[in-house]
């Protein structure tokens, strides 16, 4: 029976990935039947390579994508080295929910009702000294010719997410016995994070600095935002490819997919040898000398807090201002009417964003859950490596496979296909929030209650499911907020059909009305904030039954806990 339910939930969520990049790698030879394309060859690598600005592209693609991963690595080291020992960390990790709620596309938003020429920063500039900015300037960071704001917008984004990577890491590295042990050397705090600690989480935490840098280097929605725009990210211009409505141009966009698709791939070998290079031939560091930096990751950490806590309050007034003209610090006057004359739009956008959050959420937490039974019934399962491939691999490069193999299905059932899409990329993120829950469950406890003579079912939702309640909610929230995020998969498989929160938030933020661009920014943004407050909610009142705190602190013997079993 498990083998049956592993296979399906494989065939579900694992092999689309192989059509995926065999219809995008055949497409980019000229082999595409569906618009009549049917002639290998090479052309379209060269027209690929010869257009103008392209090693720019890939330049800007690059260098964004590693400087953002490593500037985010640094600031989630600082900040562990600061607050995981000491008093402060249990409330750092209570706002890990808040940061990780805002989505990256209300992110970008509000990142650029800051930093835009007009922003915010640009009016206390003004406001003052007596320098008054160029509103026209390059320099900037929305659309800066270098990358700049998306390298920095990535940054601030993906903090949370290394520091929720990093719990499970150090709980499984026991820090406080590394601690005492290097204590007794006579080492300080700062000196054993940077000579003991530092290779061990940075070893461990390869898998998410792949899926941060691979996110990096294939982002659309947040590089159409904030990025340049002559030349693009090369995932920008390979979308832009993909739009045009010449089919004839369909094989050059799609050998753009593969060549982003490589690039990602040579990034994560440069992660491995980055990781290599500093604990192995050059990992004298380690052992040579005592110095070690205090880094300010406590200043870091509030700044991106306060950056975060700042763009929602932002993005409200925006929604409600009828006059704000520069360099005033607040809007003249407000109104109710840009709210008013988008109700009517915004709320069945809202109604179907919900529902394939909800579909989403409910339908990957169940798949996440019967992949880590399975994992540890069956002696045969698929690595973590596998699992995660549709994070790893550029949404584009796979994404296009995906639409050429959903033509020979079904080429009229757009819901299911973008049903299907949010729970392919979800699963993987909602797989590894209660991976490190699984992984520290005590198996004692289904061991004493089945020897009470339940069946395996039952010993499951009675016991286990009730003590990581908590972290299966928790998961539940990731499922949904990544599914309010997808932008590419509701666009390429929904056929323009599908409007969500995420798409037309995108749409709008180029160019439109500010006002209207806030109102599907807070929506954005408020939507994951309630999935994630409803897991806070119900992970406290299941930590309050009497029941789960009983089996939680119960440290004496297998007899004594038979005992409590059998009384309650």
């Amino acid at each position: 029976m498990y083998r049956i339910i592993y296979l399906i939930l494989i065939v579900i969520c694992i092999v689309p990935t192989i059509p995926g990049l065999l219809g995008v790698f055949l497409s980019s030879l000229g082999y595409v039947p569906p618009v009549g394309l049917f002639e290998l060859s090479l052309d379209n690598y060269v027209a690929f390579f010869s257009w103008p600005g392209i090693d720019k592209s890939i330049l800007l693609t690059v260098s964004s994508s590693v400087v953002s991963t490593y500037l985010a690595c640094i600031i989630c080291f600082a900040i562990l080295q600061k607050l995981w020992l000491g008093k402060h960390w249990s409330k750092a990790e209570a706002l890990l929910a808040p940061l990780m709620a805002m989505p990256h596309v209300a992110f970008a938003i509000g990142f650029a009702f800051l930093f835009a020429p007009t922003g915010m920063i640009s009016r206390l500039i003004t406001q003052a000294s007596s320098y008054t900015p160029d509103t026209h300037s390059p320099a900037w960071f929305v659309h800066d010719p270098y990358a700049l704001g998306l390298t920095i917008a990535l940054t601030l984004k993906e903090i949370p997410f290394l520091l929720l990577m990093s719990i499970p890491v150090l709980q499984q590295l026991k820090v406080n016995q590394i601690h005492k042990v290097c204590t007794s050397l006579g080492y300080t705090p700062t000196q054993m994070w940077w000579k003991a600690m530092l290779p061990l989480w940075l070893v461990k935490m390869r898998f998410a600095l792949f899926a941060v840098v691979a996110y990096g280097a294939s982002v659309v929605d947040l590089s159409l935002i904030l990025g340049p725009t002559n030349p693009p990210t090369l995932a920008v211009l390979v979308w832009q490819w993909f739009s045009n409505p010449a089919l004839s141009l369909i094989p050059r966009a799609a050998s753009g997919a593969v060549m982003l698709f490589l690039i990602a791939s040579v990034l994560l070998i440069f992660v491995v040898t980055i990781e290599k290079t500093l604990v192995g031939p050059f990992g004298k560091w380690q052992f040579s000398g005592r110095y070690g930096v205090s880094l300010p990751g406590k200043s870091l950490f509030c700044f991106s807090l306060v950056l975060a806590g700042i763009m929602l309050p932002l993005m409200i007034i925006w929604s409600f201002a009828q006059r704000w003209r520069f360099p005033d610090i607040l809007p003249t006057r407000y109104s109710l009417q840009f709210w008013i004359n988008e109700w009517h739009n915004i709320l069945p956008t809202v109604g179907q964003s919900l529902f394939l959050a909800l579909t989403t959420a409910c339908t990957g937490l169940v798949l996440s859950i019967i992949a880590h039974e399975c994992r540890l019934k069956l002696k045969v399962h698929l690595p973590k490596y596998i699992i995660a491939l549709p994070m790893l691999i550029p949404q584009l490069s796979i994404l296009f496979g995906i639409q050429i193999t959903s033509l020979y299905l079904s080429d009229s059932s757009y819901y299911i296909w973008v049903m299907w899409s949010h729970v392919f990329f979800a699963f993987p993120l909602v797989y590894l929030a209660l991976d490190g829950p699984w992984q520290s469950y005590n198996t004692q406890y289904t061991q004493i209650a089945q020897s009470l003579g339940h069946a395996p079912i039952m010993v499951f939702f009675k016991v286990k499911a009730k003590l990581l309640l908590p972290a299966i909610w928790y998961a539940w929230a990731i499922g949904a907020s990544v599914s309010l995020a997808q932008y590419l998969p509701t666009l390429m498989l929904g056929g323009g059909r599908i409007t969500t929160i995420t798409t037309e938030a995108v749409a709008l933020s180029s160019g439109f009305d500010r006002r209207v661009t806030a109102i599907y920014a807070v929506w954005q943004a408020l939507l994951p904030f309630i999935f994630f407050t409803i897991a806070i909610g119900m992970s406290a009142i299941a930590n309050r039954r009497p029941c789960i705190e009983k089996v939680k602190k119960d440290k004496v013997s297998h007899d004594a806990v038979i005992r409590k079993h059998r009384h309650l």
